[in-house]
């Protein structure tokens, strides 16, 4: 059970109908409140007219005998002032409601006794001219039984003021039977008719919401493939509805993309990193191997050269590992016209030149080693290639500070200017390991500008070699 009530199409189908039941129950309750106040206020105003046409009689003076207390079978009575029944139908056999339990008819009094009862009683009520009935009509509830057939009435009290028997106060019920029958059958309907509702409601649902999610249980399917096969160049069926499902399956096979690219990334990386690594080891373990047999043909120079080789590429591997992590850089305030002049210290043919004036006008947030680390390896890559000369421009543009390197070597041809940024990328393959480096320097420096929040690029330089520029958010 727990496990249906988990799937969404369970819950759309469960929300729905708990929603239109909901709807249901308050618009029938309203439905049958309207339709029970109209059939009381319906028999309320037949009660009323009966009871007025009862009270017309009376007021022309018509004798008890001959007034109309018996038509359509509804119980009427007539009560003089001292609440004592004068006339009533003769098919009344019980009566509850209307203050007045008598059903049968007291003598009258004389018209003196009558009349002096009236003077006693007379600012009691509604004031009333002789001959006039009230306009106030009381209204109340209670039963009956009319020869033998009990029955739930809605009872009407109107005075009247009579010239020679005082005021009187008629009662004439109208039956509640139809109020009680149209409420019963509208209950009835409605018992039955909302649980068919509800069930065609969730039906509907039901079938609505599978062939929404039908798309999404591809997805889910080929997604399970995908984890199980470890194939990431498989994707997911997109549907051709353009809506929310549609451009889930996109965003996840871009998901996918990205996850493939990555890993193919990450896979060229580790084989490209352990062939860099079997070089420099393998060239240290044969001047190892050949020390040992011959300790005379030791090259030391040339372990100690492998030896630091291996630790500057053991040191790139895991800058690169750890910019790949997401590391955050430092947030320390960095001169980056005293960092050039630091690095280009010692530098044969390297200048410095900043554009600008002020100390510290070109400063940037950020972590002042990795910064250095972009700018030697900008250096080390402009002499390697720079035929006399190395320029180190630093400058402020805007809300953005730039340092320039250039050369005066051949330059980098346009083809390639995008691609000398990708890790263990050489343009000169004939060119030796030893003097070419590893190919990570170009690669690094561009992942540390860009998590610095800043770009690196190649442009041709003013003495027809390389420029490279470094752009970063000035702080």
């Amino acid at each position: 059970m727990s496990r249906l009530l988990g799937s969404v199409r369970a819950r759309a189908t469960l929300g729905a109908t708990l929603v239109v039941a909901v709807a249901l129950v308050a618009a029938g309750t309203a439905v049958l409140l309207s339709l029970r106040s109209n059939l009381l206020g319906e028999a309320g105003t037949q009660a009323e007219r009966s009871a007025r046409e009862v009270a017309t009689e009376l007021a022309v003076g018509t004798p008890y005998a001959d007034l109309s207390l018996d038509v359509d079978d509804r119980p009427v009575q007539v009560v003089d002032e001292d609440g004592t029944l004068v006339a009533a139908g003769e098919d009344l056999e019980r009566i509850t409601g209307t203050g007045v339990d008598a059903v049968k008819p007291q003598p009258a009094a004389s018209p003196g006794d009558a009349g002096d009862d009236g003077d006693d009683d007379e600012d009691a009520g509604e004031p009333l001219e002789p001959g006039e009935i009230g306009e106030r009509t009381t209204i109340s509830d209670g039963s009956a039984t009319i020869d033998g057939d009990a029955e739930d009435y809605r009872f009407a009290a109107v005075p009247v003021e009579t010239e020679d028997r005082g005021r009187l106060t008629v009662y004439a019920g109208a039956p509640l039977s139809a109020e009680h029958g149209a409420v019963n059958t509208a209950l009835t309907v409605m018992l039955i008719g909302f649980p068919v509702l509800l069930a065609v409601v969730g039906w509907v649902t039901w079938l609505v919401t599978r062939r929404a999610l039908r798309p999404v249980e591809g997805i889910r399917r080929e997604m399970a493939a995908i984890t199980a096969s470890e194939d990431l160049a498989r994707r997911v069926p997109v549907p051709g509805t353009h809506d929310e499902v549609a451009r889930l399956a996109s965003t996840t096979n871009e998901t996918l993309a990205a996850l493939e690219a990555s890993v193919e990334r990450q896979r060229r990386f580790v084989a490209d990193a352990s062939h860099e690594l079997r070089s420099p080891i393998a060239s240290l373990r044969t001047q190892l191997e050949v020390a040992a047999a011959h300790p005379e043909l030791l090259d030391l120079d040339g372990a100690v050269e492998d030896t630091v080789r291996l630790q500057r590429l053991a040191a790139d591997l895991l800058l690169l590992a750890r910019l790949d992590a997401g590391e955050r850089p430092a947030d320390a305030r960095v001169d980056l016209a005293v960092l050039a002049r630091e690095e280009a210290a010692g530098r044969a043919g390297v200048s410095v030149r900043e554009e600008g004036g002020e100390t510290g006008a070109v400063t940037v947030a950020g972590s002042r080693g990795q910064l250095g680390r972009v700018l030697a390896n900008l250096l080390d890559n402009a002499q390697r290639h720079a035929r006399s000369a190395v320029v180190v421009s630093v400058r402020r543009d805007g809300g953005l500070a730039v340092v320039g390197v250039a050369d005066d070597g051949d330059g980098v041809p346009e083809a390639d200017r995008e691609r000398i940024f990708e890790r263990f990328v050489r343009l000169d393959d004939a060119r030796s390991r030893d003097d070419g480096g590893a190919g990570l320097g170009l690669a690094i420096a561009r992942d540390v500008a860009v998590r610095h929040g800043g770009t690196l690029t190649v442009h041709g330089g003013p003495a027809g070699g390389a420029l490279f520029e470094l752009r970063l958010p000035a702080a």
